[in-house]
């Protein structure tokens, strides 16, 4: 009883029995505890049971395993909705939901599993390739699908495109259930436009103007003229650079206090375009105030270096001058051995009288030697291909201009990387530096295929295979073969740089050229010049930067005509010879086979930071040819080239060429074969011989009324003989212009150029004129000088039965015979061009480093040009690397 009693009647019952309340008041407080009824509602809500409903993958355990709920808990409200709760945390089910009967105490779950993933399916995209965007997505097949993982991925996919600019783009997630609870999942992409910058604001600015402050961003508006740029298109990271530029600017132009307050960019609408406004306070100009050097350094006086700065007082401050200064102090203690010099600058700056006070300090520090060369990074080119082109060696004290100097010349090679540079890193010393050679190698294999049309020659082929790092070596080995209508040519070429490891370059060449001026047909050509030769060379460098190359050439020279053409007896000696009138001006002298023994000699100056691609230094080359120690034929010959390259800013790179040259004969005229031309090759927007002295045969045909005319002049059926000149010159000028980031991925280079040049110095021919109206004829004779005659044997109804030829004028019956020769059709010959006057050409080119292949495109018009001369406006070439 007394266990079964509530605990507040048990403290009622200790107390005093003065205390007690009467019986009925006991009663009456008896009432509140427990019914039998609400005893049995309670045991009702214990959970007796759990089982699970509906459950394909999962076991029924590992789903029990997720809730709280076990048996022998009481089942509340509160209790089923966290159990819920943690059912959707798993996300594991795409529909859930727990049932409790109240009569049994059993509760059931019910669910429906999430479907497993099949396939992902990307469709849409095209600015992004499948391997791009799968990697960066969570969802993959056999996985389990769930809605939160596709929000995230479409969020991803989104960022993907934001990242290219492209903010337009959306992303609809799509399922395809199938069967077995599996689903495909697709991302419907479009892509929409780049999103480019429609508009540039800048408030604030009162002394530059919009265009000014523009001009200094790497972001350019969208416009027409910005169609190769991929600087349009909205980039986070280039806003934040633009603003440094800015600032860069303005520090330059001496406003020290220049900010941007704002840099904000408006997505339009529409999501295709953005609108950049930036808010800039300019602030105060400046000046410079005392400008000085303090130098610690035992070899330099403070008085020279503070003599040679280029600022002075008054003028306005420029932040760019002043790095500029902190550069050139470095690399002047750096050439005298102090490789870690540390030049620090201190800038006062006055606001009462808007002054800079800027004061140099190079601190002291010990002179350095060069611990250790180190070569990293070369697999093929040996060591000491690279170790060679050091003008600087282990043990000696450092010179940054030697370090300069080595890095130029190990760029030239050409086997690397571009724009490589030696580093430096710190030795196991303060007084010690460790050169390091960083290379990547490239490819040095060249395969150059090249291919025209030509005016003159029709089609043009011209293929060559060259190893500039012949087995690592630096060696040069090449083979080549020319093709076209007018010419055909192969060389084998091999030099080796150094020999014995040796400043002396020995290299040969053995070549055969076959030339013919038959302009569409070789069976109508005037001549042929057929040349078999070998070049041996060998070169030594004399300084740093000039060398001297000498070489031997031995060429066998066949020049020839077809005898039955071009040769005539008008002598009437039986002996049949070269006519000029047949054959063309100058050519009958050239005739015959002969030897030719050339000595050469060219110096060379270069300072070129680069062989392959340079963009700065100057180029000087001077070479003599003596023909007539032995051989057949005497002449001097000599030629200068010139070159000079420099940066004009902003990316252009400005280029200048000269070039131009004399041959003169000792003792006998200079032979057609020998002479210079000039043409395509060598000044563009000419065909190839295109400029210079010339004798053009112009033929006559009748026209529509029967009147003899001249043929045009440039027609291809007159007959159009180029003869060289004695002397010549050209001129080059390039600038090669920069475009963006994506056009220099791309690898587009263009440029524009202006083209001078012009070739002269023969003697006038002497010129003929057929008679009209029927032309010349050039009878034919016999071995003993007896002119040769067709005479036709007749039938009785008249008709000639057959021919022989005869010697006699008349036949048996008193006919005349036909004389044999050949009759040259009605024509006007006239010398042409041959005049110092320059031929002036400008253009645009374009280089292009294509998937195929180096690829250059030239469009020329010829502003000056003299009659007679060829003109080219197209021509391209294409060829590859390995």
């Amino acid at each position: 009883m007394l266990a079964g009693m509530p605990a507040q009647a048990l403290a009622q019952d200790s107390e005093a029995p003065e205390a007690q309340e009467p019986a009925a008041a006991q009663e009456e407080q008896a009432t509140p505890a427990p019914a039998p009824a609400p005893v049995q509602q309670e045991q009702g809500e214990i959970i007796r049971s759990i089982a699970v409903a509906g459950a394909q993958r999962l076991e029924p355990e590992t789903i029990v395993s997720y809730i709280q709920l076990r048996p022998g808990d009481r089942y509340t409200a509160a209790a089923a909705d966290e159990a819920l709760l943690s059912l959707s945390r798993t996300e594991l089910f795409a529909d859930f939901q727990i049932a409790f009967n109240e009569d049994t105490g059993a509760v059931v779950i019910t669910v429906e599993e999430n479907p497993i993933i099949n396939r992902i399916i990307l469709e849409g995209n095209r600015r992004i390739d499948n391997d791009e965007i799968l990697p960066e997505i969570n969802l993959s097949p056999r996985q389990i699908f769930t809605r939160s993982r596709v929000r995230a991925d479409v969020a991803r996919i989104i960022e993907l495109y934001k990242r290219q600019g492209r903010f337009a783009a959306t992303v609809e997630p799509q399922m395809v259930m199938l069967d077995q609870n599996r689903v495909d999942v697709i991302f419907e992409i479009s892509e929409g436009p780049k999103s480019k910058v429609r508009q540039i604001n800048i408030i604030g600015n009162e002394v530059f103007s919009d265009g000014d402050l523009r001009d200094e961003m790497v972001t350019r508006e969208d416009s027409l003229f910005a169609i190769f740029s991929s600087n349009t298109s909205y980039d986070p990271d280039r806003l934040a650079f633009d603003q440094q530029k800015l600032r860069q600017f303005y520090l330059t132009e001496g406003y020290a206090d220049f900010r941007v307050v704002s840099a904000v960019a408006e997505l339009t609408p529409d999501k295709r375009d953005f609108i950049i406004t930036y808010v800039v306070e300019e602030g105060d100009r400046y000046k410079f105030g005392d400008v000085e050097v303090v130098s610690q350094l035992r070899d330099f006086s403070s008085e020279q270096l503070s003599s040679g700065l280029g600022m002075e007082t008054g003028d306005w401050y420029n932040a760019e001058l002043v790095d500029n200064t902190i550069e050139g102090l470095q690399e002047t203690a750096g050439a005298f051995g102090y490789a870690f010099a540390d030049v620090r600058p201190r800038i006062n700056r006055n606001a009462e009288d808007r002054t800079m006070d800027v004061t140099f300090t190079v601190a002291d520090a010990p002179r350095v030697y060069v611990e250790a060369i180190e070569i990293n990074g070369n697999t093929l080119t040996q060591d000491k291909v690279i170790r060679r082109e050091f003008r600087i060696a282990e043990g000696d004290a450092f010179s940054s201009l030697q370090v300069a100097r080595s890095s130029a010349r190990i760029n030239s090679l050409g086997y690397f990387q571009e724009n490589f540079e030696v580093e430096q890193v710190e030795g196991s010393s303060p007084d010690r530096i460790i050169l390091q050679a960083n290379v990547q190698e490239e490819p040095t294999g060249e395969l150059s295929l090249s291919a025209g049309f030509s005016s003159l020659e029709s089609f043009i082929f011209n293929g060559s295979i060259r190893q500039n790092n012949f087995r690592g070596r630096g060696q040069t080995i090449g083979l080549g073969i020319n093709y076209s209508r007018y010419s055909r040519s192969a060389n084998v070429s091999f030099t080796e740089p150094k020999v014995f490891d040796r400043d002396i370059a020995l290299g040969f060449d053995i070549y055969r050229q076959d030339y013919n001026n038959g302009y569409f047909d070789r069976d109508n050509a005037t001549y042929e010049q057929a040349t078999t030769g070998i070049s041996l060379r060998m070169g030594v460098p004399l300084t740093e930067y000039m060398s001297l190359l000498g070489s031997y050439t031995l060429n066998y020279q066949e020049v020839t005509v077809a005898e039955q053409q071009f040769f005539a007896d008008f002598d009437g000696d039986g002996v049949a010879q070269c006519e000029p009138l047949l054959a063309g001006r100058y050519l009958c002298d050239a005739l015959g086979d002969r030897l030719q023994s050339i000595l050469g000699l060219t110096l060379n100056y270069s300072t070129l930071d680069s062989r392959i691609r340079p963009t700065r230094g100057e180029n000087v080359q001077l070479q003599f040819q003596f023909a007539g120690v032995g051989g057949d034929t005497r002449y001097f010959r000599t030629r200068v080239n010139a070159s000079k390259f420099w940066p004009l800013g902003a990316g252009f790179i400005g280029s200048l060429r000269l070039e131009g040259g004399y041959i003169n004969g000792l003792g006998d005229d200079v032979l057609l074969t020998d002479r210079f031309f000039l043409g395509e090759g060598q000044i563009r927007g000419f065909d190839i011989r295109g400029v210079g002295p010339r004798v053009v045969r112009q033929f006559y045909e009748r026209d529509e009324d029967g009147n003899q005319v001249l043929i045009p002049l440039d027609d291809r059926r007159n007959q159009d003989d180029a003869l060289g000149g004695e002397a010549y010159y050209l001129a080059r000028a390039e600038i090669e212009i920069p475009l963006g980031s994506g056009a220099r991925e791309l690898g587009l280079r263009p440029s524009i150029f202006l083209d001078v040049g012009s070739v002269f110095g023969v003697d006038t021919p002497q010129l003929t004129q057929s008679p009209l109206p029927d032309g010349l004829f050039i009878p034919q004779r016999d071995g003993d000088g007896n002119l040769l005659y067709t005479q036709a044997t007749l039938g009785d109804n008249g008709q000639v039965i057959s021919q022989e030829i005869t010697t006699s004028p008349v036949a048996p019956d008193g006919r005349l015979n036909d004389p044999v020769g050949r009759q040259l059709p009605p024509f006007v010959e006239e010398f042409l061009g041959d005049t110092p006057s320059p031929r002036v050409t400008a253009g645009i080119g374009v280089n292009w480093n294509s998937p195929f292949g180096p690829f250059r495109i030239d469009v020329a018009y010829d502003v000056l040009s003299e009659r007679g001369d060829e003109t080219k406006t197209f021509s391209f070439n294409v060829g590859t690397q390995f």
